[in-house]
């Protein structure tokens, strides 16, 4: 049993959830998340902690960022986006039993005004200026559980979640081999 609550977008993110792992759920209704929602949210995180688990994809990254806004101090999971698509559907509710595990046993916890990391850090290793950058940036954001992003999400979510040097360059390495 998972002690947070996780907080996912839909029913159907919930059902996949659930056949993963034995957990509480909050749905925010997608985008149309009410004050009443967030209101659950806070409770359960004063009182259990909360994992946000949102989808891969905008309007996933739109509820995270309202959720952290009025929520501060949330776990996040992040769910690679080639593991949530089905057809061209991209949602939680399309990942695997394996992948949804893998997801939350990578959950960050948000830290403020860390500026470990800097632009020159993805230009140094090829995350930024490169051909291939966004896809080396989808495979390290995988490895360290963070999930793809821009340049600029990408560098914030190192720094936002605590990724040390060493988990950065050693996740660097590790996408390179394959």
């Amino acid at each position: 049993m998972i002690k947070e609550i996780i907080v996912v977008e839909g029913k159907d993110d919930v059902a996949a959830v659930k056949r993963a792992v034995d957990a509480e759920l909050i749905t925010t209704s997608g985008l149309g998340i009410t004050d009443k929602t967030i209101e659950k949210i806070k409770t359960a995180a004063k009182n259990r902690g909360v994992i946000v688990f949102t989808d891969p994809d905008y309007a996933g990254e739109k509820i995270r960022k309202i959720i952290s806004q009025k929520v501060p101090g949330c776990k996040h999971a992040f769910l690679p986006r080639e593991l949530a698509m089905k057809d061209k559907d991209i949602g939680i509710e399309n990942a695997s039993v394996e992948a949804i595990r893998d997801a939350l046993s990578k959950v960050k916890t948000e830290v403020f005004g860390r500026n470990e990391f800097t632009m020159d850090d993805l230009y140094k290793y090829g995350l930024l200026g490169e051909e291939n950058s966004s896809i080396l940036r989808d495979k390290v954001g995988a490895i360290l559980g963070i999930g793809y992003g821009n340049g600029k999400q990408f560098l914030n979510r190192l720094n936002r979640y605590g990724i040390t040097r060493e988990e950065y360059e050693s996740a660097i390495k590790k996408s390179k081999e394959n």
